[in-house]
C-alpha cells in the first residue's frame, strides 16, 4: 500500500503547527510536503519590534527545514488547486512552475492586507504583514529622521518627521508605540536644527484603542501611547492619501511622507477560486475544520470560518492564537481521517491576550488578570519566549542587549518603496527586478503597484524612495547599495561582454559577425543562465515587477521566446536595470584572440601576445 500523500500549502501559525504535529502523529508513515513562499515561519507579534531595531529579522524567522526535519519543503505560491484531480499548481521562487499531487490537502494560506476604496491609499501607504515590509518601515523612519534633522525648512522638517498610523488594533497599537521609542531616541543623539520633535500619529474610526481587547487594557495602552507623545485620534480614518500628506474624515490634512496602513487583514484571495461556499471571503468548515463535502480537504487559520462552539452562530476571529490552535486539531483530524485515531471539534478557552508597548510597558490580560506596567511587560515577552517555536535564547539575548545599548539606527537600503506594495497578496515576499512577473495574482492591483516601480507617482509618494541621487534616495547605477550597473557584478553584462550574445559593435562589427552563430549556440548551451532549455519568462524592462492583477491567486506568467531563429542576429537582452532610450554602456571591449569564458565565470586577465606578462598575471 503506498504511503498517503498531504499537502499542506502555507506555513503560517495555522500551516506550521498542522506540519509540526502531523510529523508527530504520523511517525514517518506518510509523505508530508509543505508548500510556502519562504523557508521559514515568521512569528509576527514580534513584527514590530524589527521595525523598532530592538530584534534583527532572523530572530523572528524560524527555519521550516531545521525545525521540521520529516517535511519536505517546497519553495512556491499556490496559484491553482484542482479539486476533482487532487493536484496543486505552484510556481516557485525563480519562475518555475510545478505541480503536488496529494490525499489530503490542508489550506492554511494566512492572509493579506486588508484594503479600503480610499483614494491615493493603494499607491502612497504600505502594509505591515510581512518581514520586507517591517524592513522597509524601519529604513525608512530612519531616513525621514536624518533628513529632517538636516533640513532648515521647518515644514519639510515637520513633514518628514510626521508618522501616521492608520489602525489602532493590536499591530496599529505596537508599531506606534515601538515607533515613537525609536525616533525619540535617534533625536535625543542628533537634534534637528529646528528645534522640532518627531510626531507619531494613531488614527481609528473605532472608539476606543484596541476595541477586541478589555477596556481597562485599552485605557492602559492608550496611557502609555499619550506619555509618548502619540496624537492618539479615535473616531478618525484617512479620507484621501496625496504625495505631500493625508487628509482627515474630519476636514483636517497632516503633511506627511509616512503612512502605514494596519486597518486590517482580509483572507487570501487563494480560496476564493475553489468555488466553494465562503462567508467574508473564508472558507466555511465544519467544527473539524473539514470542508463540507470534500473529506480530503481541510482549511485552518485566517482562511478558514471555523464555527465557534462557545459562541453558536458565530466564527473564530482571524488570530494568531486560534491559528495556532487550529493547526493542532487540524492534524489530528487529517490523522484520524487516514485511520488512526478518532476527530476532534475545535473548541478554545479564552487564555487572555498580551500587547507589548515598548521598553517596560505593556498591556496583559493572563488568565483574566488585568495587568499594566513591568509585571505585565514580564508576562508578555514571556509569553512570546514560551510560544516561540524556536530562536528563544537569541531573542532573549537582543531583548537584554538593547536594555543595556543603544540602538544602532542606521539604514540598510535593502528593501525599496515599490518592492512591498499595499495590495500584495504575497507581503512575505519582497518584490526585485528581474523576477518572473505573475499576472493575475493581486485583486485590482494592475497599474497601482506599478507606479512605484518608476516614474513620478513613486518617486514623489509619502513613504517612498526619493529621485535617484538625492540624500536618502535609491544611489544611482555602480553606486553603494544601488542597483548594479552594467559591467558590475551581479549587474547586467553590457553589450559586446562575455557570456552574452554578441551585438552590433559599430566598426567591429566584421569581427563579430565573422562568428558563427553555431557557435554561439553552443557557447551558450554550455551552462549560460539563459539556456535553461525552456521557454523563459518576460521580465519588465524597467527594474521592479509590476503589479500583478486580477481577482485570486491563480495566475501564470507570460511566456517569451527563449532563443532565436537560426539566420537571425540575436538581440540584446533588455535587463531589469534597462530602460526605454537609454544608450548601453559598452565598456572596454576584450581582445579578438582571448578565448570567451564559461557560463558563470568571470573573463581573466587579458594576456600579451609579445610574450611578456603583465602586472597581475599568474
Amino acid at each position: 500500500m503506498s504511503r498517503p500523500r498531504i499537502v499542506i500549502v502555507g506555513a503560517g501559525f495555522a500551516g506550521y503547527r498542522t506540519a509540526r504535529t502531523l510529523s508527530r502523529l504520523t511517525r514517518h508513515q506518510a509523505d508530508i510536503t509543505l508548500l510556502n513562499p519562504t523557508d521559514y515561519f515568521l512569528y509576527l507579534p514580534l513584527l514590530p519590534q524589527v521595525a523598532a531595531g530592538i530584534l534583527e529579522p532572523r530572530r523572528v524567522s524560524v527555519s521550516l527545514s531545521g525545525t521540521l526535519p520529516h517535511v519536505r519543503l517546497v519553495l512556491g505560491e499556490a496559484d491553482g488547486i484542482d479539486l476533482d484531480g487532487r493536484t496543486v499548481h505552484y510556481t516557485g521562487p525563480e519562475g518555475e512552475e510545478g505541480t503536488l499531487a496529494y490525499d489530503r490537502l490542508v489550506l492554511a494560506a494566512g492572509s493579506v492586507n486588508k484594503l479600503l476604496p480610499i483614494p491615493g491609499v493603494a499607491e502612497h501607504a504600505h502594509g505591515f504583514r510581512g518581514l520586507p515590509e517591517a524592513l522597509y518601515l524601519r529604513d525608512h523612519v530612519t531616513r525621514q529622521v536624518e533628513l529632517a534633522a538636516a533640513a532648515d525648512d521647518r515644514a519639510e522638517c515637520a513633514a518628514r518627521c510626521t508618522f501616521v498610523v492608520v489602525g489602532a488594533g493590536y499591530t496599529g497599537t505596537e508599531v506606534a508605540a515601538h515607533g515613537a521609542m525609536y525616533t525619540d531616541a535617534q533625536v535625543r543623539r542628533h537634534p534637528m536644527r529646528t528645534g522640532m520633535r518627531p510626531r507619531w500619529m494613531l488614527l481609528d474610526v473605532a472608539p476606543r484603542v484596541m476595541p477586541e481587547m478589555d477596556e481597562r487594557l485599552s485605557r492602559t495602552a492608550e496611557r502609555v501611547l499619550r506619555q509618548r507623545g502619540v496624537d492618539v485620534r479615535m473616531g478618525t480614518s484617512v479620507k484621501e492619501a496625496t504625495h505631500d500628506g493625508v487628509v482627515l474624515t474630519d476636514g483636517s490634512t497632516v503633511d506627511t511622507r509616512t503612512l502605514v496602513w494596519c486597518v486590517g487583514v482580509r483572507p487570501d484571495p487563494l480560496v476564493e477560486s475553489l468555488g466553494l461556499p465562503m462567508e467574508r471571503g473564508r472558507l466555511l468548515v465544519d467544527p473539524h475544520l473539514q470542508v463540507p463535502g470534500r473529506p480530503e480537504l481541510f482549511a485552518c487559520g485566517d482562511v478558514a470560518a471555523v464555527p465557534d462552539l462557545n459562541q453558536p452562530g458565530q466564527y473564530t476571529p482571524m488570530t494568531a492564537q486560534h491559528a495556532w490552535r487550529h493547526g493542532k486539531v487540524c492534524a489530528h483530524n487529517v490523522v484520524a481521517s487516514l485511520g488512526r485515531g478518532h476527530r476532534r471539534a475545535y473548541r478554545h478557552r479564552d487564555m487572555g491576550f498580551v500587547v507589548d508597548l515598548g521598553g517596560a510597558k505593556a498591556a496583559a490580560n493572563p488568565l483574566g488578570l488585568p495587568m499594566s506596567g513591568p509585571a505585565a511587560g514580564a508576562v508578555t515577552r514571556g509569553y512570546h519566549l514560551a510560544a516561540m517555536p524556536g530562536n528563544r535564547v537569541r531573542v532573549a539575548a537582543d531583548w537584554l542587549l538593547d536594555a543595556v545599548l543603544p540602538r544602532q539606527a542606521v539604514q540598510l537600503g535593502l528593501v525599496r518603496s515599490w518592492s512591498v506594495p499595499l495590495e500584495s497578496s504575497s507581503p512575505e515576499v519582497a518584490r526585485v527586478p528581474g523576477r518572473p512577473e505573475q499576472s493575475g495574482k493581486d485583486a485590482g492591483t494592475a497599474g497601482t503597484a506599478g507606479k512605484h516601480a518608476d516614474g513620478d507617482e513613486g518617486k514623489k509618494q509619502p513613504g517612498g524612495e526619493p529621485a535617484k541621487g538625492q540624500p536618502g534616495g535609491e544611489p544611482g547605477k555602480n553606486q553603494p547599495g544601488g542597483e548594479p550597473g552594467k559591467n558590475q557584478p551581479g549587474g547586467e553584462p553590457a553589450k559586446n561582454q562575455p557570456s552574452r550574445e554578441p551585438a552590433e559593435r559599430g566598426p567591429d562589427a566584421a569581427s563579430a559577425g565573422s562568428r558563427s552563430h553555431g557557435e554561439r549556440a553552443k557557447r551558450s548551451q554550455s551552462g549560460s543562465p539563459r539556456a535553461s532549455g525552456k521557454p523563459r519568462r518576460a521580465v519588465e524592462a524597467a527594474g521592479p515587477r509590476s503589479a500583478r492583477g486580477g481577482s485570486g491567486k491563480p495566475g501564470k506568467s507570460s511566456r517569451a521566446s527563449g532563443t532565436g531563429s537560426a539566420g537571425k542576429r540575436p538581440t540584446a537582452p533588455s535587463g531589469p536595470s534597462r530602460s526605454a532610450g537609454q544608450p548601453a554602456d559598452p565598456g572596454p571591449e576584450p581582445p579578438a584572440h582571448q578565448p570567451p569564458p564559461g557560463p558563470d565565470i568571470a573573463p581573466g586577465p587579458v594576456r600579451r601576445t609579445d610574450g611578456r606578462a603583465v602586472e597581475g598575471d599568474s
